[in-house]
């Protein structure tokens, strides 16, 4: 074409050699297409831009990989999973004896310093429950690399920790100590603590423990940041922004990097649901918000929109609020443990006054549940909030996006429930596989028959219901899991993990609840957009690529649709932009 015809301004940045994957609405798969982008938004899609070409542009070559919306990581602590990743971290090793020799190692290389108690401290986490008997590990097997220096690690959910006798006897833990009304001490028969702390029973060694000076925070952030680039990640919903079980407000290592210029990824932050409060916090929240706002904008890249409520615990160590009592707990009959059905952290009234405040107060609730009490404690507060403030009268463009992760269990009658209250699900689709250790450590509590409910997120998707919001959206719970979406696509599409997995079961956990690769990916792109304002119809939308919206893009090394949905784990990234600004690649 002659230069005459060149659009002006002519691409900043020009995708070819490659196929797109443009998102919900059109094909099912990815189609041999060309992007280019002008200004960081996406100026056209078509099968040949070579006129949008101009002397300036800078030309991909895709490779015969995958353009796609960026990922949008929709439940993430990043600042947490930093600070592990340079800390004592565990999460890339597996199995007890490697997680002991990688503290071992840690010590080594990390050596405390004068009279620094905080280089003192061995702190990290990301070990598994399923790699000890009963997912307790003991102080004794701590005690044995590390006698002197008190060590305290967090699990991977971070619903528990492990720690040594230095760290117990600092924290003052005795077998007088008793269990705090949100958590569970782990203990020897003689009453003494076993080294295994529950829920907020970790909070009492966190509490002696060196907090993270605003310096390190602000290294854990650029590194998860840095990280999740590499993963094709564009943006994330920060679960817990705030005090929480004594932590700093990370809000302020968020504005030190916006002010810096160094905050690329896109983030809505989810303040804190103080759970020994009730809705007296509510005016607390709003200011916090609004502070904000006003010093950023209410459109910076960095937004207190949500906030976050953990309703319950999780079911490995019998704090999922169930509506039947497990079978066993700790061995015995659940009948004779203080909370037979779990424990509902924020449950009944006192959730359904939570959300109804919230919701008045124009904030989305981000609501942890985990056990099928627990959701539908949180739908009837939906409910209730819906009928109290005329949700059917709201646009699908209401800045509140209200929506329940993880969902490990739903009840059946519970299921169509979302679509009918317009409540998006928030999966961590990499849990929705047949783990033979954790299932070891589930099924014996739960009965197969309940294990039979679990992470029904087709069936939420395809739910009949009016409300034309995204039903799923999908987040990893990193540092819980890993935060490469990749991995938990192919999960959500198998059911299973990958064959080369030393956790593989072949065997899919309920097969029927796979979803297509499109509906996977869709909602890891514009389902989690949609949740943190960013949706299609939104000012600024991202998570599908057409003609307008925010060039957040990553490039894969392959075509993920092309190949047997067995291979979709092996699909790696190749780049990542930001408003059409490299940041990976």
């Amino acid at each position: 074409m002659s230069t005459a015809s060149r659009p002006e301004p002519p691409a900043d940045l020009l995708f070819t050699g490659g196929v797109v994957y443009r998102g919900p609405g059109r094909d099912a798969g990815a189609a041999a297409l060309e992007g280019a982008v002008v200004d960081g938004r996406i100026a056209a899609v078509d099968a040949d831009l070579s006129v949008w070409r101009g002397p300036a542009t800078e030309v991909v070559d895709l490779a015969g990989g995958m353009l796609h919306a960026g990922f949008v990581d929709a439940h993430i602590h990043p600042i947490q999973g930093g600070l592990e990743r340079l800390g004592c971290d565990l999460s890339e090793v597996s199995g007890r004896a490697a997680y002991l020799e990688a503290i071992t190692a840690y010590a080594a290389l990390n050596p405390p310093r004068g009279c620094d108690a905080a280089r003192a401290w061995i702190t990290g986490g990301g070990w598994a429950m399923s790699a000890f008997p009963g997912g307790t590990p003991s102080a004794a097997e701590l005690d044995a690399v590390e006698p002197i220096r008190p060590v305290f690690l967090y699990n991977r959910d971070h619903h528990g920790a492990w720690a040594n006798s230095a760290a117990l006897a600092l924290a003052g833990i005795t077998a007088d100590t008793p269990d705090p009304a949100d958590g569970r001490i782990e203990r020897l028969p003689d009453g003494s603590p076993q080294g295994t702390l529950h829920e907020g029973a970790a909070a009492l060694v966190a509490a002696v423990a060196p907090a993270a000076t605003p310096d390190d925070e602000y290294a854990a952030l650029l590194e998860a940041q840095r990280y999740a680039h590499s993963c094709g990640i564009t943006a994330w919903h920060d679960a817990i922004v705030g005090d929480y079980f004594g932590t700093s407000d990370t809000s302020l290592v968020y504005r030190r990097a916006l002010a810096e210029g160094r905050l690329t990824v896109d983030v809505v932050g989810a303040l804190w649901w103080d759970r020994t409060r009730g809705v007296e916090q509510v005016p607390e929240l709003v200011a916090k918000r609004e502070a904000l706002a006003a010093a950023l904008g209410s459109d910076a890249r960095f937004r207190l929109a949500a906030v976050k409520i953990m309703a319950d615990g999780v079911v490995e160590n019998g704090t999922a609020a169930m509506l039947e009592p497990y079978l066993v707990l700790d061995g015995a009959a659940a009948g004779e443990s203080e909370h037979p059905t779990g424990i509902a952290f924020v449950g009944g009234q006192a959730l359904t006054d939570a959300i109804i405040a919230l919701d008045a107060a124009g904030f989305s609730a981000h609501v942890h549940v985990i056990g099928d009490r627990a959701v539908r404690d949180a739908l009837d507060a939906f409910e209730a909030a819906a009928a109290s403030h005329d949700w059917a009268s709201r646009p699908p463009t209401d800045a509140r996006r209200h929506h329940l992760a993880h969902l490990q269990f739903v009840h059946p009658d519970d299921v169509a429930r979302f679509a009918e209250l317009g409540v998006t699900a928030n999966m961590q689709a990499l849990w929705a596989c047949n783990e033979p250790q954790m299932r070891e450590l589930t099924v014996p509590i739960v009965g197969p028959a309940r294990a039979a409910t679990q992470y029904p997120f087709a069936s939420i998707l395809r739910a009949v219901g009016s409300d034309a919001r995204p039903r799923l959206c999908a987040g990893s719970d990193w540092p819980v899991s890993s935060p490469d979406p990749w991995q938990a696509i192919h999960v959500a599409v198998n059911r299973t993990l990958p064959a080369d997995d030393p956790e593989h079961d072949p065997e899919p956990l309920l097969a029927h609840e796979a979803l297509t690769l499109a509906e996977a990916l869709d909602s890891y792109t514009v389902g989690s957009a949609f949740i943190n304002g960013r949706g299609p119809g939104d000012a600024t939308p991202t998570g599908i690529i057409e003609v307008g919206a925010v060039a957040d893009l990553a490039a894969t090394d392959r075509d993920p649709f092309a190949g047997p949905a067995s291979s979709i784990h092996a699909t790696l990234n190749a780049g990542t932009w930001v408003a059409g600004r490299r940041v990976f690649g």
